[in-house]
């Protein structure tokens, strides 16, 4: 077990800029969005990234995968811990000898275990390219699993917690390429609830399911390949008819965290004019997405875990703009537009 630390310091210029931006171009947007600090938590591997970012029990734990580069067969998944969420520690690290391990997410059930969402890469396996797994924790240290769910060649994104039941949006990864939404009682058994979601993409991808819980409505912010335009799906209970929208452009990575003034937050890649991480309001309305702030990012980045503690959004994210792909937390003050 080792500790590491690195501190990137933000300057007053960056975030100057960043919230100027958000000023001029997004007056209509019903919040605004201020970088408070961002600090570089790990570089230790080859290539760091694809995050996730939880507060349980009073301790931080931030997932990623390590792996030698992007898309590589060596990938495993690295749990930090931190108390304060200033000093960090590696407490675990998940691998497979059969393959890349990918695209951690880590949530809580509603029994007090940790738990971990990855997908089992096996690109040379000629009927299994997918599968997606669980693990299992009460300390973050001492994980029990592998544990297979859905169904193969289905990548099951990101667990999602809704009144002691389960959602996970699977998208098909070989022979068929829908969307489809998974549901379990236990965190184990993910049985297909819708098996098409409709969506009008020849290749829907990466989601974050998040809830109204006032009406207990779902919203859902998927991205799409073909055409490369995000959408966003919504639902009422029981979650088995959705409509959806297009939001006008790509966005990579998402992830979606609700504000205590109602608005959506989303965070994510975005591609034009260049390539960065950014947080956004999610206009549900008028199906769109409004920039409220950019990271301090470039290249290959994006994949970043949402929190909120102490009145701030806390942000994992990883980036390449200082050279190698590394894993970054930072600390956002959302406020209502004045």
């Amino acid at each position: 077990m080792c500790t590491f630390i690195v501190r990137l310091n933000v300057l007053g210029l960056v975030i100057s800029a960043a919230a100027t931006l958000a000023c001029t171009a997004l007056a209509q947007a019903p919040v605004t969005a201020e970088v408070v600090s961002v600090a570089k938590i790990w570089d230790a591997g080859k290539h760091n990234a694809f995050t996730d970012l939880l507060r349980h029990n009073q301790r931080w734990y931030c997932v990623f995968r390590e792996g030698a580069g992007h898309v590589s067969s060596d990938g495993t998944v690295r749990v930090l811990a931190s108390d304060d969420g200033e000093r960090w520690e590696s407490i675990a690290q998940l691998s497979s000898s059969d393959g890349d391990l990918r695209d951690p997410k880590i949530c809580v059930t509603p029994g007090g275990k940790l738990m971990i969402t990855t997908v089992l890469a096996t690109p040379k396996d000629e009927t299994t390219k997918h599968q997606s797994r669980v693990y299992f924790s009460d300390d973050g240290q001492t994980w029990q699993g592998p544990h297979d769910i859905g169904d193969k060649n289905f990548w099951l994104w990101r667990t999602s917690w809704q009144d002691g039941v389960a959602y996970n949006l699977g998208y098909g990864t070989h022979e068929q390429r829908q969307a489809r939404l998974y549901s379990s009682k236990d965190g184990l058994t993910f049985m297909s609830l819708v098996d098409d979601l409709g969506v009008k993409n020849e290749k829907p991808s990466e989601s974050a399911l998040a809830w109204d819980t006032s009406t207990g409505r779902a919203y859902c912010l998927l991205r799409c390949e073909n055409p490369k335009i995000a959408q966003l799906g919504t639902a009422a209970a029981p979650y088995k008819e959705w409509t959806w929208h297009e939001l006008g452009q790509m966005f990579g990575g998402p992830n979606l965290i609700r504000h205590e003034s109602g608005a959506w937050i989303a965070a994510g890649r975005i591609y034009k004019p260049a390539v960065y991480t950014a947080v956004c309001w999610l206009d549900i309305e008028n199906h769109k997405l409004v920039e409220l702030a950019k990271l301090p990012s470039g290249g290959d980045t994006s994949y970043p875990g949402l929190a909120w503690h102490d009145g701030l959004l806390w942000m994992s994210y990883y980036s390449s703009h200082e050279g190698k792909t590394s894993i970054y937390l930072a600390k956002l003050k959302i406020a209502k537009a004045p």
